[in-house]
Formats: structure tokens, sequence, C-alpha cells
């Protein structure tokens, strides 16, 4: 690499990682707080949280690294125009075409990356994170006991304990009803009491202290009421089902099981709602190759302007095509439209609309394509400010 193109690097790289982890950090804090509150209703250990958002994080690199991407280039390009760097490379005979030989770099490497991202990692990760949703809703992980509430195991035992002490190896203030399949049911009531392994992965034994039992089956004319010092009651942990394979939903398959069911589908349904997602993947990691040129055409501002109204243009064009393409997506997997004109024409006009920008700045002499823009938000920008309490006020003083 030449040193222009190093430089290039370097401005590029920053803002580019920088807008990745920040983006992906606040998707992640704002899912953070819903999968706590869940794994807590739920009864669920703390870990299996990192667990969820390690999952998730594939479905929100897929869209952060396009808009990382973009802003990386346009604040790349704004800085070298506002510093006039911009001007001395046009000057000296460097075309935006050979400006765009780095950033293009970047957008293949990341377009690969990103193929693999939502093509065959984020359809793995998707289904882990439902099993871990499953395995948490049916207590396979371990859903702790909640103090001070009734927890069911299973269908026919009920339990409550007041107090948990040392990590709850020294409960307290112990309540248990139990039901037989034969009709019969048991009551205890304990001071206290601990949880101890068996041989048997299946069944556990809950040693209580200083209790009563009651015991009564529909021959019995009174129930037979136990006190004891210590007694051992094994419990016999409930089955829980097996979670469903992967492929239940479209997010779950890969690129070439999508590819073999748009063609082999046992539908027409199954065939379009296959397509349909096949598109919209391979959609949004073909766009990343026409960023480039949309960062450059928005991040270069008008002579002697400062404004930054590219960079929030920018987000809402990217964000607003995403949404576009999944309800085209949608569209496609309803069969009301087929699924490769749905997604293929938003697709062109993105395009047509990218490649005229950027046609616009690099080769029509004084072009600025969103140099009408700019003006109209300087002058809504001066008419509130005029406005603003106080403001006329000041301007009499002076």
């Amino acid at each position: 690499m030449k040193s222009i193109d190093r430089y290039m690097a370097r401005l590029i790289a920053l803002p580019l990682f920088s807008t990745l982890v920040i983006s992906a950090m606040l998707l992640v804090l704002d899912r953070m707080l819903r999968l706590f509150d869940f794994v807590a209703t739920e009864g669920g250990p703390v870990n299996v949280v990192w667990k969820l958002l390690a999952n998730l994080l594939p479905e929100y690199l897929g869209l952060g690294i396009p808009i990382g991407l973009m802003l990386g280039i346009l604040l790349a390009f704004r800085r070298l125009a506002t510093s006039s760097e911009l001007d001395v490379m046009r000057g000296v005979g460097m075309s935006y075409g050979r400006l765009l030989r780095v950033p293009y770099m970047y957008a293949i490497g990341l377009a690969l990356v990103n193929l693999a991202i939502v093509g065959f990692i984020q359809p793995r990760a998707r289904y882990a994170y439902e099993g871990l949703r499953f395995e948490l809703r049916t207590g396979a992980l371990g859903a702790s006991i909640k103090v001070g509430e009734f927890t069911h195991l299973g269908d026919r035992m009920t339990l409550r304990i007041e107090r948990s002490r040392e990590n709850g190896r020294a409960l307290s203030g112990i309540f248990v009803h139990a039901q037989t399949p034969k009709g019969d049911w048991i009551g205890v009531t304990a001071q206290s009491g601990q949880f101890l392994a068996t041989d048997d992965p299946n069944t556990i034994i809950f040693r209580l202290t200083n209790g009563t039992l009651i015991h009564n089956r529909p021959d019995f004319a009174t129930p037979r009421v136990l006190t004891f010092s210590a007694h051992d009651l094994p419990i016999d942990l409930p089955r829980f089902g097996q979670f469903r394979p992967r492929g239940g939903r479209n997010l779950e398959y890969t690129l070439p099981e999508l590819a073999r069911l748009g063609v082999k589908g046992q539908t027409e349904q199954a065939r379009d709602s296959s397509q349909a997602e096949l598109y919209f993947r391979l959609v949004e990691v073909f766009t990343m190759l026409l960023l480039p040129l949309l960062a450059v055409a928005l991040g270069v501002p008008p002579k002697r302007s400062t404004s930054a109204l590219g960079v929030f243009l920018s987000i809402v064009m990217v964000v607003a095509y995403h949404k576009v393409n999944q309800y085209a997506a949608s569209v496609g997997e309803l069969g009301r439209v087929d699924p490769l004109l749905a997604l293929g024409l938003p697709f062109l006009v993105f395009a047509g609309l990218i490649v005229w920008m950027f046609y616009t700045l690099a080769y029509v002499p004084g072009g600025q394509p969103i140099g009408a823009l700019e003006r109209v938000a300087g002058k809504a920008l001066s008419a509130i400010t005029r406005r603003m309490p106080g403001r006329r006020w000041r301007e009499a003083r002076a």
C-alpha cells in the first residue's frame, strides 16, 4: 500500500470500529435488561444471560457492520473535505475512484465477514438462543427455587421455603405438598433442610429435620401424622421435553439450506418463504458494496459548509432501506409478489440513487447531491434560532 492508502486506512479504521463497538453495545444493553427480567421471572441462573446475549450478537453485527462501514468511510472523507486535504488530493490528479481503493478493501472484506455471519453463524446462533429460552421455560437449566414463593416441581409437587442461607445449602421454614399416581397426598412441614444428590440423576434427596409429616389416602379413615427429627424425602425431578430440531423457522436455515428449500420445498408457500429469506440476506450483503459510494456522496459537504446533515441522512437512508427490505421480504413470504421482484426492485432503486449521487459529486462540475438539502436545512435552522426566546432582546440590546 502507498502512503496515501495507509493514511486512508487509518482515517477509516477508528470511526468504523468505534461505531461498530458502540452500536453493538447499545443493542446488547437494551436487550440485556429484558433478558435479566426474563431469566429472573423463569428462575434460571444468572450466567445464562451471557449465553443468550452471545447468541444474539451475530444478529446485531449483521446490521452494525454495514452502518459502521458507512460511517467510517463517511467521516474519513468528511475530515478530508473540511480540512481541505481532499482539494489538495484532487488538485494533484487523484480521482474519487483512486481514493475509493482502500474503502473498497474494507467493504469487500467486511462484506465477506457479514456473508459468513448472516449466512452460517447467525442461523445456528438463533437456534441456540431459542433452545436456551426453551430450557429456561421448562426448568431444564436448573431453575432456582424462589424464597417465599410456591414452586411447582412437575405436576405433583409444590414446595415453599421461607429462608435460604449459605447459597442455598441451609434452608428453613419448609413446606412440601406431594401427590402420587395412586391418589395419595403427603404434606410436610419442617424447621430446616437441605438438598442432597444421589446416584440417580433424575432423583434428589430432600433431608428434613424437626418437622411433621401428614400422609392421607382415600381408604384411610383419618390421615396419618408423623413427627420426626430427621427424614429423607426423595424427589423425582420432572422430565423435560426435547427441543425441536433446527429449522423450525427460516431464520435458522443457512444459505445453502434456504437455496435448497426454495427449489424443493414441499409447498409453494414454503418455497416462497425460503426464497424471500435467501434474497433478503443476499441483498443486505450486496448493498455493502454500494455503501462506499454513498458515504463519499454524503460525506463531502458543499464548499464553505460544515453541516453534518450528510451523517444524519446516511443513517436514515441505510436504516430505512433495511426496513423496506424487511417489509418486502414479508410480502414475498406471503406469495403476493415474487420474492426476487419484491427484493430486487428496491435494491435497483437504491443502487440507482447511490450511483446518481456519486456521479453528481465526482463527475458533474460543482455538483453536490445534497446541496439543496443543505440550503433548506440551513434556512430552517436560521428561522428556528431567530425565534428562540431571548434572541430579540439580545439583538435590541446590542
